[in-house]
């Protein structure tokens, strides 16, 4: 399966925003947006010329990259998005929130979204009782995530705990941190949802 290999912080930078990529390593001193917040190659410190495409076209760009999808994937949310009912915006955000990897990761269980990504695809994550490893896998309200018994030692999860043990659970979520486990009261309405994204601009960009 495709996916972005390069370093992180680029992309960070790239959008000239934290995404949070790094888990613990973003809130440190050696986060290197803190260090050198503009754009990385020789033409960074240069004053980029301002469009309308352009601002869609890193809303768009930095919404694919803190949920980790390449475009292919991320067009395909939205065409799912636009077909169905309500505001095509809030659907894609919806459709992205319920990713089985972004509920891991907001139920505190991983650091970040890749390394809820590797979790889910190593089998260490149960779905109703039942081991599911495709990380883009939709959850629905009512679903019960949990992790997997032979995986409740592991120090990356243990880390995980410790380091989100002060980070609040979504409003659409419920978690029981001894059991390790959560459970999905809804799915999220746009005011749930505490991204920092302009999910209009996207709609405006891939409606042209």
């Amino acid at each position: 399966m495709a996916r972005y290999t390069g370093a992180d912080c680029r992309l960070c930078r790239r959008e000239g925003s934290k995404l949070f990529l790094k888990g613990d390593r973003c809130y440190t001193d050696k986060c290197a947006f803190e260090r050198r917040n503009f754009p990385p190659g020789d033409a960074g410190r240069k004053r980029p010329r301002e469009s309308e495409y352009r601002t869609q076209l890193r809303e768009k760009q930095k919404t694919k990259r803190i949920y980790g999808l390449l475009e292919k994937q991320f067009r395909g949310y939205f065409d799912l998005a636009n077909r169905q009912h309500g505001v095509t915006g809030e659907n894609l955000l919806r459709l992205l929130e319920s990713r089985l990897d972004n509920v891991v990761y907001r139920l505190g269980f991983a650091k970040s979204r890749d390394e809820a990504r590797q979790q889910v695809r190593h089998g260490h994550v149960l779905v109703n009782g039942r081991r599911v490893d495709i990380p883009s896998f939709r959850v629905k309200a009512g679903d019960l995530i949990a992790i997997a018994p032979k995986a409740r030692d592991l120090l990356v999860i243990k880390s995980a705990l410790i380091s989100n043990e002060k980070t609040e659970v979504p409003q659409w979520l419920e978690v029981d941190i001894d059991k390790l486990q959560g459970s999905v009261l809804n799915l999220p309405s746009r005011d749930q949802i505490d991204m920092d994204i302009r999910e209009q601009l996207i709609v405006e960009l891939y409606s042209k």
